[in-house]
């Protein structure tokens, strides 16, 4: 006879337990929130006249984000973010009614914390040579839209031997 009601699937299968618990332990060592870094999912797509870069960055501001070529044909994205809360700790007064009381510090415990932060970078490797001075980014509802356009190919020369 068991004490404990076990809800885990019948298959065995124990992945969100495991990653819940790897979860919380990333969490509670992570003390210094400026050694945290994550990595934005980006769709990159190619066409004839350019590279299209489309990334999820939600809630960061447009000042945080540096997008800059570290040689001819590497792209990279990089920036920070911070998460603030603004709750008020609530004091019942009488039974129903509830006020705002903003002289007492209010400590949080998370129950879960999903979203990220801290610093992240990205880097792009393109394979044929991009136009630097044309490439155009725009960030509108949380999403990075960088433009690389390709160079043109310059046509051949030829040169006399004299």
């Amino acid at each position: 006879m068991s004490l404990f009601h076990t809800s885990f699937p019948s298959s065995g299968d124990f992945s969100p337990l495991f990653r819940l618990l790897d979860d919380y332990d990333s969490h509670r060592t992570s003390r210094q929130p400026s050694l945290r870094s994550f990595s934005p999912r980006f769709d990159v797509r190619e066409t004839e006249e350019a590279y299209h870069l489309d990334g999820e960055l939600p809630g960061i501001a447009q000042k945080d984000i540096d997008i800059e070529f570290t040689d001819p044909q590497t792209l990279t994205v990089k920036g920070r973010t911070e998460r603030e809360y603004h709750a008020e700790p609530q004091v019942e007064i009488d039974g129903d009614e509830t006020e705002q009381k903003s002289d007492t510090k209010s400590l949080y415990r998370f129950w879960a914390s999903e979203r990220a932060t801290g610093e992240f970078q990205r880097i792009f490797s393109f394979p044929t040579r991009v136009d630097q001075d044309a490439v155009k980014a725009n960030l509108k509802n949380g999403i990075l839209s960088v433009v690389v356009p390709k160079a043109i190919a310059s046509p051949t020369k030829k040169i006399t031997v004299e």
